[in-house]
C-alpha cells in the first residue's frame, strides 16, 4: 500500500476501534438485555461507512443513506483493492473485538460487519465479516420455546410488548428458524391477540410489532426468493419476477407464503390508511407466483369473516363486503328505510368484527342526495348517507354507526386528499344539522378529527352556524367546532353577536378555554386579536367590557 492509503485504513481502523471503545464504555448493557429473557444481546449489525475525511461506524441500517455526502477527498482505492486487501485486514480487526465479547451482553447471537467504501469505480457495499455464537444461539432457542410453553401456550395472562417485539422477530429469523412452520407461527401471534384483546390500546402495539416483523420477513427473505427487487428510500420497493423462479406447494396447507397472506390481512385490516396498500401488494405478488389462495382474496376478500358476515341478499337491497380492498358494494332494490336499515346494518356489524376501518362504498341507486353542505366530495359513500338521511326513523341507527366508524387518521377511501373525511363523517354532519339531540355527537367527533389532515369539517361548521346561530344549546357544540377549524374558514355571526345576551352568552364559554384555544375559537369570527381590540376602542358600556372580556380569554 502507498502512505495515501495506509492514511486511509488507519482512517477505518479508528472509526472501527471508535465504535467498539464507545459500546465497551457503556454502563446499561446488562441492564437492558435484562428486560427480557428473549433478548442475549443488544448489537446485530454494525456498518462501517468509509468516505476521505468522513469515515464512521454506525449501528443503523439508516447508514447507508449517507451515500449522497461527498468525501472531503478522493479514495485512494480501486474496486479490487477493497475487496481483495483492505477487507481481509478489516476483518482481523473487527474479529480480535468480537472474540472479547463473545459472553458481552453487548452482543448479540449473530453479528453482521457491513461496509460501503468510496472507491475510484464508485461506492461499493459488502459484508466484511458475518459470525454466529453458537452458545448464545443455543440459548435463546431454549428461551423461546419456553416462552411461547409458558406464557403462550399456558398462560392466561396479557403479555409484554418488549416479548413480543422480539419473539416475533425470532420466530421469522431464518438463521433461528430456516423454515418457518407457518401455522404454528400463525398460531402463536393469534394466541398473543387473544391473551392481549381486553386492553385496546396494547393489543395495538402488539398487533404492530407482528405486522412490522411480517413485513420485515417478507420484504427481505420472501419475495427475494422469487422477485428482483429495486428498494428506494423515497417511493416503494419495485419487484420483477425472477426467470427461473419455481414457486411449488402453491396452496398446500403449512407453506412459508401462508405469513405472507397473514401478514398481507393483518396489514389491511390494522394499519393506517397510508400504509394498506403494502398488504395489497403482497396479494398481487403472492397471485403472480400463482397462489390461488391469494387470488381468491383479491377478488373476495380474507378468509377473516364468514361467508353470510360478507355477503347479505334481500328483496329490498344486496350488500357485498371485500376487507381486501375494503369496499361495500351495495345495491338498492327498492328505494325505502328498510333498504337502507339493512344495509347499514350490514356495515355496522362488519366493523365490529375489524373490518378495516378505512374504507369505500360503491352504490347502485335510483336517488342522488347529498348533504347540504358545499365542498363535500360527491362519491357513492356520500351519496349513501345522504340517501339514509332522508329516514327519520334510521336516524338511531346511524347514531351507533357513526359512534363505530369515527376513529382517527382512518379515511372513506373515496375521496381526493382534500375533500378527505373521517369515516362516520356524513352521518355525523347529517345527524348534526337535523336535531340538538346529535349536538354530543358532533362534540365526540370534533374530539377524534385530524384537523391536520382534514378541512371539510370547517364546510360543516359553517353550516351549522348558519343551521342554529348562537344560543345557549349550540354555543358548546359550535366551540367544539372551532376548536379543530383553520384559518380558512370565515364564520359570519358578528350580527347575530350584537345582541348583547348573545355576546354575553358567547364571553361565558370562551372564558372556560386556555389562551390558545380562545384566539383559535375568536380568528373565524374577528380574525386577529388586533381587530377584536380596535372594535373595542369603539363599544361603550357593557358591550365594550365583553369584548375585553374575549381579549384577556385570548390572552391580549
Amino acid at each position: 500500500m502507498n502512505e495515501l492509503q495506509k492514511e486511509a485504513l488507519e482512517e477505518m481502523k479508528t472509526a472501527i476501534h471508535k465504535w467498539f471503545d464507545e459500546q465497551e464504555n457503556r454502563k446499561d448493557a446488562e441492564e437492558v438485555v435484562l428486560r427480557t429473557t428473549l433478548q442475549v444481546g443488544i448489537f446485530n449489525f454494525a456498518m462501517l461507512d468509509y468516505r476521505p475525511g468522513r469515515t464512521r461506524v454506525d449501528s443503523s441500517k439508516s447508514v447507508g443513506s449517507a451515500a449522497g455526502k461527498k468525501s472531503m477527498k478522493a479514495s485512494p482505492f480501486t474496486r479490487e483493492q477493497i475487496l481483495h486487501e483492505v477487507q481481509p485486514l478489516l476483518v482481523e480487526i473487527v474479529r480480535e473485538r468480537l472474540d472479547k465479547l463473545e459472553t458481552s451482553p453487548l452482543i448479540n447471537y449473530r453479528f453482521t460487519f457491513q461496509g460501503t467504501f468510496a472507491t475510484m469505480d464508485g461506492l461499493v457495499e459488502l459484508t466484511v465479516l458475518e459470525t454466529v455464537y453458537e452458545e448464545k444461539k443455543r440459548q435463546l432457542l431454549e428461551r423461546i420455546q419456553s416462552y411461547m410453553e409458558e406464557k403462550l401456550e399456558k398462560g392466561s395472562n396479557p403479555t409484554n410488548r418488549l416479548e413480543t417485539f422480539f419473539l416475533a422477530r425470532h420466530l421469522l429469523d431464518p438463521y433461528l428458524f430456516p423454515e418457518p412452520e407457518a401455522a404454528k407461527t400463525i398460531a402463536l401471534f393469534d394466541r398473543i391477540q387473544e391473551l392481549n384483546k381486553e386492553q385496546v390500546e396494547a393489543l395495538a402495539e402488539h398487533r404492530r410489532d407482528i405486522i412490522r416483523a411480517l413485513t420485515d420477513w417478507v420484504e427481505n427473505v420472501f419475495l427475494p426468493r422469487y422477485y428482483d427487487v429495486t428498494r428506494s428510500e423515497y417511493r416503494t420497493n419495485e419487484y420483477v419476477i425472477k426467470p427461473d423462479a419455481v414457486f411449488e406447494n402453491k396452496d398446500e396447507p403449512n407453506q412459508p407464503i401462508d405469513l405472507l397472506l397473514y401478514g398481507a390481512v393483518m396489514t389491511i385490516r390494522y394499519e393506517p390508511e397510508f400504509s394498506k396498500f403494502k398488504g395489497q401488494t403482497f396479494l398481487e405478488l403472492a397471485k403472480q407466483l400463482g397462489s390461488g389462495k391469494a387470488a381468491r382474496m383479491l377478488k373476495e376478500g380474507s378468509d377473516s369473516f364468514s361467508q353470510e358476515d360478507v355477503h347479505m341478499r334481500h328483496e329490498l337491497v344486496e350488500c357485498k363486503a371485500n376487507d381486501v380492498f375494503s369496499l361495500f358494494t351495495i345495491v338498492i332494490r327498492k328505494e325505502e328505510a328498510g333498504a337502507y336499515e339493512r344495509a347499514i346494518s350490514f356495515i355496522l356489524s362488519l366493523l365490529r368484527k375489524d373490518f378495516p376501518k378505512s374504507y369505500k362504498i360503491k352504490l347502485k341507486s335510483s336517488l342522488r342526495e347529498f348533504l347540504p353542505i358545499k365542498g363535500l366530495a360527491k362519491s357513492d359513500t356520500h351519496r349513501f348517507f345522504a340517501n339514509a338521511l332522508a329516514y327519520s326513523e334510521l336516524h338511531p341507527l346511524l347514531e351507533e354507526y357513526a359512534r363505530e366508524a369515527m376513529e382517527e387518521y382512518e379515511w372513506y377511501e373515496d375521496t381526493e386528499s382534500e375533500k378527505s373525511v373521517m369515516p362516520g363523517s356524513y352521518a355525523v354532519f347529517g345527524l348534526g344539522l337535523s336535531s340538538e339531540r346529535y349536538f354530543p355527537l358532533v362534540e365526540a367527533y370534533m374530539d377524534l378529527v385530524d384537523d391536520e389532515h382534514q378541512l371539510v369539517h370547517d364546510k360543516f361548521t359553517a353550516v351549522f352556524a348558519e343551521t342554529y346561530g348562537i344560543t345557549e344549546r349550540s354555543t358548546p357544540t359550535l366551540i367544539a367546532c372551532l376548536l379543530r377549524s383553520h384559518d380558512s374558514l370565515k364564520l359570519k355571526v358578528q350580527p347575530e353577536l350584537e345582541s348583547e345576551d348573545k355576546l354575553s352568552l358567547f364571553v361565558q364559554q370562551i372564558e372556560t378555554l386556555s389562551d390558545d384555544e380562545a384566539e383559535r375559537v375568536l380568528y373565524p369570527i374577528w380574525g386577529k386579536t388586533e381587530k377584536l381590540a380596535a372594535l373595542a376602542r369603539k363599544e361603550r358600556g357593557p358591550r365594550k367590557e365583553l369584548i375585553i372580556r374575549l381579549l384577556k380569554a385570548a390572552g391580549a
